[in-house]
């Protein structure tokens, strides 16, 4: 009976370590399906959660999606994810940054359920009446921080795409600078060339001109000189034809 009782004690350890493991399998599918965008659905916290709350969240979970401790094939991965959301949200300019967005999806959903208010009479009555109370309690419900969520990630998302779109035009107009610079040099190395060129033929080119200067000045014998225009031919006309000598 004693080693059916040890075996039956095996069995429960080994029953919850695999129920261990299970739940690890899972925190690392919940970190990857999260929104990528939104640093606090990694780590499964709410909006107004404080930095002190980053921290021992962040210690929570990394222990059980550490890769030394989590045998999924994705550990490194969720622990990459929860990592970097950590790092997100102790910084103050990307926290600041997240909360601006969270803040504006607030008041979407404010002035939408405010619409929503003035066609429902008995819902605008017992607002009055509550004086505001009705709408803080409303703000705190799991359907109004289901919707923020959803919010939320739609702000974020249009952020993103107009941040990526300005990125891809200072890229483009980089791009298209470069380009005319890069042209701009070939033309200014072109010219240089041409002119190194023409300056290292100068010399020939000086020399070939004194000697034909002075081949000009020296006429071979028997050679044919230019006919001469006759000074007293008014148009200029008249040629005279050259006479060969001797």
């Amino acid at each position: 009976m004693g080693d059916v009782k040890v075996d039956d004690d095996a069995i429960l350890k080994s029953f919850l370590a695999e129920v261990g493991e299970v739940e690890r399998d899972n925190e690392v599918v919940r970190i990857l399906s999260c929104f990528k965008l939104n640093p606090f659905e990694h780590l499964n916290l709410s909006f107004d959660s404080s930095t002190d709350d980053v921290k021992r969240q962040y210690r929570k979970i990394s222990l059980m999606v550490h890769p030394d401790k989590c045998k999924h094939p994705q550990a490194q991965e969720a622990f990459g994810a929860l990592a970097k959301a950590q790092q997100l949200l102790l910084n103050d300019q990307e926290r600041d940054y997240i909360l601006t967005q969270v803040q504006a999806a607030k008041e979407e959903l404010k002035m939408k359920r405010k619409k929503q208010l003035k066609k429902d009479t008995a819902s605008k009555i017992k607002s009055l009446v509550d004086e505001g109370k009705h709408e803080q309690i409303y703000e705190q419900s799991e359907e109004f921080q289901k919707e923020l969520k959803l919010k939320v990630r739609e702000i974020l998302t249009d952020q993103e795409w107009r941040r990526r779109k300005m990125a891809m035009r200072i890229s483009e107009e980089e791009g298209r600078l470069k380009k005319d610079e890069e042209e701009q040099k070939e033309i200014r190395k072109k010219k240089r060339e041409h002119e190194e060129q023409w300056e290292g033929t100068r010399e020939n080119r000086v020399s070939s001109w004194r000697d034909f200067m002075k081949a000009g000045k020296k006429a071979k014998k028997g050679e044919t000189r230019p006919p001469k225009l006759k000074t007293e031919d008014p148009n200029k006309s008249y040629v005279q034809r050259p006479v060969k000598k001797g």
